[in-house]
């Protein structure tokens, strides 16, 4: 399947140098050099470094990670995340999703952050069944989630709290709103933003087996629910258009959150480089 967003271009940043995909090919090969991260224990792990801004800039290498699930890691995937220099884990899952595995502050001490995005998970019924089902939740976290959001955008401002990991169960929705607001803020432009969300479908065949084999009982509505794993850009561009039709702006939703200029200032400050 390719994903056609208008245009190609080459992004370099210090280190590891990368391309930044406009033109996603989604097939069974790797994720781009550099930004996928290749735990055991979770599939949907990596850097949203390299990404460029509007002006010129670039997001850091090696400072801030989206990923999937934490709480079935190996210990040589502890190790890297040790190596990495990890220091704080944000966790948007629910509080029944926490109580049943979660990031192991105990090996590994970092500071960590609970703020659930949803309160409570929607069954597989639901993607299979509501059109359109999937997008309309990006909606329903930006407008329901808006002080989770908040607190998490101005974790990631304080320098002392990176190198930084936020996740939620799958990596890809949850965690891809943060995302979209993240580098909105920071600002990357919409098309890349829709491709890095893209991404995530590469690691969806692992993510469904690992629901299959967490959930035998619902396998059938599993892989009747595509949409539930589906990383489609028109699911990230319908959030991006309704922000802008709503508040006119990514930087503007973040003044409407309260989100201060100068914590926006210090999130550029972190976050980017020449």
């Amino acid at each position: 399947m390719k994903i056609s967003l208008r245009r190609h271009r080459s992004v370099t940043g210090d280190s590891p140098p990368v391309t930044k995909v406009i033109c996603v090919t989604i097939s069974p090969c790797p994720f781009p050099t550099g930004r996928h991260l290749p735990l055991e224990g979770a599939v949907n792990f990596r850097d949203i470094g390299g990404y460029e801004t509007a002006d010129g800039a670039h997001v850091r290498w090696g400072v801030i990670y989206r990923a999937d699930g934490l709480s079935e890691l190996e210990s040589r995937d502890l190790e890297l995340l040790q190596e990495r220099g990890i220091a704080t884990v944000i966790d948007l899952r629910t509080s029944f999703e926490r109580e049943n595995g979660a990031f192991p502050v105990e090996t590994v001490p970092v500071s960590f952050h609970h703020l659930p995005l949803m309160e409570t998970v929607p069954d597989f019924e639901s993607f299979r069944t509501v059109p359109g089902f999937l997008s309309s939740t990006y909606v329903d976290m930006v407008e329901g989630a808006g002080g989770q959001i908040a607190q998490a955008i101005e974790i990631m401002a304080d320098a002392s709290n990176i190198p930084l990991v936020y996740h939620c169960a799958v990596g890809k929705d949850r965690t891809g709103v943060l995302t979209a607001i993240l580098l909105g803020i920071l600002g990357v432009p919409h098309e890349t933003i829709v491709a890095d969300y893209a991404l995530s479908t590469l690691a969806m065949d692992k993510v469904r087996d690992r629901l299959i084999a967490r959930y035998p009982e619902a396998e059938e509505q599993i892989r009747e629910a595509k949409e539930l794993l589906s990383a489609e850009p028109k699911n990230m561009e319908f959030l991006l258009t309704t922000i802008e039709q709503q508040w006119g702006s990514i930087e503007a939703y973040a003044h409407h959150l309260g989100i201060s200029a100068e914590t926006c200032t210090a999130l550029r400050s972190a976050l980017l480089e020449a």
